[in-house]
């Protein structure tokens, strides 16, 4: 009980902290940029050229996927 203020010190410091970089992020629409990217991101995934790369990269994926069942 004798560390209580630096405990109190430390959590306002870090909640200030933490507070201006959420004000930063707002200001900077940082948000909005994320869920374009996110969106665009998730575009990519479903669609046919995506679908084509995971097949190429991972020619033994149906070999895994018959293996599992098996078993």
């Amino acid at each position: 009980m004798k560390f209580v203020d630096w405990y109190l010190k430390i959590g306002v410091v870090s909640a200030l902290i933490g507070a201006s970089m959420e004000l930063f992020m707002i200001n900077t629409a940082f948000y909005d940029k994320v869920t374009v990217l996110e969106s665009e991101k998730r575009a990519w995934e479903n669609s046919p050229g995506a679908q084509a790369v995971r097949e190429a990269l991972n020619p033994w994926k149906h070999l895994d996927a018959e293996r599992t069942k098996k078993s």
